[in-house]
């Protein structure tokens, strides 16, 4: 097993060194973690770290939640400690398990060391630190408290992951289920009823309507099967390409959020991810239209980012935030409710963190019931695509069979 050194901090405060046997450097840190350590530094023994210094010109890989999520706890463990911010980009280049995080701490560093701050060093690398993860850095830099700042940003980066998975889990059954009705249909028209078709049309029976649709289809598909395949690539294609137009994506997100089943789960994760990024950027010291216009860049849902600029165009004109909001499409009455009481007490934050709780519950309620009301209707589909085909194949054998008997 491999053996591997680190440095690390215990729970009240003291740096502490050694060594740790493990499958990995993920593994190592979950030991620490389970020690009451909090890692800054974890090597193994027997590697140099010249496996950081990959040429520049190389791709850089996706990075996955999990790899900036243990990146920035290694950076706020580090800063909290009294680290340098360049010293703890060297540790995290040596240590980071993620190639493309190790490779863009060196660039970090050298940015930080040419006189750049922290953010600024971050926003030069959008694909994998956000605008609003380069705000909230940005924030607690100007305001001297990066490490609850950075806290807080860890928190949205968690719970924006957990969402997600969530949503995805939700989704995974129905679309299995999808995928393989459909694939069915394309084996049974491809293959199955051409079989049939040839034995149906020697015996020179009458066919029965089913049947005679099955076949229609199936010669539909063997004549036309490329020409269609090629169509629906091509439509899927103008479809991405369309979506990048801004009108076509505002009408789109908008019929999403007004779809029945799908459109709830949307609006309650997007009032989950707003009212705890709203009350983020509150506690960070951002002024309310200031918040207002960074959500209205980070919002997913183009509908919604819409609404947050018409209601950033109220506040420039002197209005508080709640009425605007109660004239804003797909807020639900709570969250309006909640966020005047919230203004009118001076306790915003808190409000909107309690906002933020309560539809993180809601969401996890909602998804049930959607997950629960679409398993009935693919039951439903399913039955109807096997009866379906069962009717198509078996009534001509029946006639087959009265016919012999007669």
């Amino acid at each position: 097993m491999p053996s591997f050194t680190f440095q690390a901090v215990d729970d009240q405060g003291r740096f502490q060194r050694g060594k740790i046997d493990s499958e990995s450097v993920a593994a190592a840190n979950e030991k620490l973690f389970q020690n009451g350590l909090q890692p800054i530094s974890v090597k193994e023994t027997n590697v140099t770290s010249a496996s950081t210094d990959a040429p520049p010109t190389k791709r850089l890989r996706k990075v996955k939640a999990e790899d900036l999520i243990l990146y920035t706890k290694q950076m706020i463990t580090m800063i909290r400690v009294g680290i340098p911010i360049a010293q703890c980009l060297e540790i995290l280049e040596t240590q980071s398990e993620s190639p493309t995080l190790a490779r863009l701490s060196r660039k970090i560093r050298i940015d930080i060391e040419d006189g750049s701050s922290l953010s600024e060093a971050l926003s030069k690398h959008p694909k994998v630190f956000s605008s609003l993860y380069c705000t909230i850095v940005s924030a607690g830099e100007k305001s001297g408290t990066l490490p609850n700042s950075m806290e807080r940003l860890l928190y949205l980066v968690e719970h924006e992951e957990e969402v997600k998975q969530e949503v995805r889990s939700a989704l995974r059954y129905p679309t299995f289920v999808i995928i393989a009705l459909a694939i069915a249909f394309v084996v049974m028209l491809g293959w199955v009823v051409p079989t049939f078709a040839g034995f149906f049309e020697r015996a020179d029976l009458e066919l029965p309507l089913p049947t005679q649709i099955c076949m229609a289809l199936s010669a539909l598909l063997l004549d036309w099967g490329p020409a269609l395949a090629f169509v629906l690539v091509l439509g899927f294609l103008w479809f991405r390409f369309a979506l990048k137009k801004e009108a076509v994506r505002l009408r789109w997100d908008r019929l999403l959020l007004n779809t029945p089943l799908i459109g709830p789960v949307l609006v309650k994760a997007a009032m989950t991810r707003f009212t705890s990024i709203f009350a983020i950027l509150q506690r960070s010291g951002y002024l309310i239209l200031e918040s207002i216009e960074i959500l209205a860049r980070t919002m997913d849902n183009t509908a919604l980012a819409h609404e947050f600029l018409k209601l950033r165009q109220s506040l420039q004109e002197g209005k508080g935030i709640s009425q605007p909001l109660r004239d804003a499409r797909f807020f639900p009455p709570l969250v309006v409710s909640m966020i005047a009481i919230g203004e009118e007490t001076g306790k915003l934050d808190d409000m909107l963190q309690k906002i933020s709780e309560h539809y993180d519950v809601e969401l996890r309620y909602t998804m049930k019931k959607m997950t629960s009301a679409i398993g009935p209707l693919l039951i439903v589909l399913l039955t109807f695509a096997v009866g379906f085909f069962a009717l198509a194949i078996y009534l001509p054998m029946w006639d087959l069979t009265q016919m012999a008997i007669e």
